[in-house]
């Protein structure tokens, strides 16, 4: 998350706080209150709100001020709210959360991708999976996480459902919430990269079940590793 100016600096204070829960759901924060604190104009304020409406954090209401929404109402899929909840907390309800979501999710892409894949996205699975052994092995983890993180996107991209692609920067985020927060080994599991590649060339050879069966070992491997991690 790289916010500019002002805006972006004000916005990088309130989200977390937000997220958090230090600021909590139904909590009123008060256009000038917040020019006073921060030293900021009334548009850099505003244009800060905007941008959390966006993410359904807050709703702004004339003669009531900016009131934070509850959590049930927020866009749980953002990356950059996630990455947020991630910082805070909220942490491993939000890392068993989002695993679960893959768990549901991503079988069903791979087994899709095996029919639908073109040849383009073929070979970049493959090229993907080369490359996450390559950096796996040398420790090399922030080129690792790139990797994975491009695997799986292009899965979901590769299945042909729209809805699955869509969640191509909600998994970057978790990957990238592991590592950033140290929940990863630091070198791989030979055996989790080993079955990427399975993934890879299921889907090349355009097996669905057997794609489908990688990617469930993958993802449900993940959330187990995770599981024992938080506990």
């Amino acid at each position: 998350m790289d916010f500019q100016g002002l805006p972006g600096r004000l916005l990088a204070d309130l989200g977390p706080a937000i997220a958090s829960g230090e600021q909590p759901e139904g909590s009123v924060l008060r256009i000038e209150e917040l020019e006073e604190r921060y030293g900021v104009s009334r548009t850099v304020v505003r244009e800060t709100v905007r941008m959390l409406e966006s993410m359904r954090l807050v709703a702004s209401r004339r003669r009531v001020g900016v009131t934070v929404r509850p959590k049930s109402d927020w866009d749980v899929f953002n990356p950059t709210v996630i990455a947020w909840r991630l910082a805070g907390a909220d942490r491993a309800a939000q890392l068993r959360s989002l695993g679960s979501l893959r768990v549901a999710v991503e079988p069903a892409a791979a087994g899709l991708a095996a029919t639908e894949a073109t040849d383009d996205q073929r070979r970049a699975l493959s090229a993907l999976a080369v490359e996450m052994t390559v950096t796996g092995r040398a420790g090399d983890l922030e080129s690792f996480l790139r990797h994975d993180a491009d695997f799986h996107a292009t899965v979901l991209q590769a299945s042909g459902n729209e809805m699955f692609a869509h969640l191509g920067a909600t998994v970057e985020a978790v990957l990238r919430g592991r590592t950033e927060h140290h929940l990863m080994p630091h070198h791989p599991r030979e055996d989790a990269v080993h079955l990427h590649r399975e993934v890879a060339e299921a889907i090349t050879a355009g097996d669905a079940p057997a794609a489908e069966r990688a990617m469930r070992a993958i993802v449900t491997g993940a959330l187990d590793e995770l599981d024992a991690v938080l506990d």
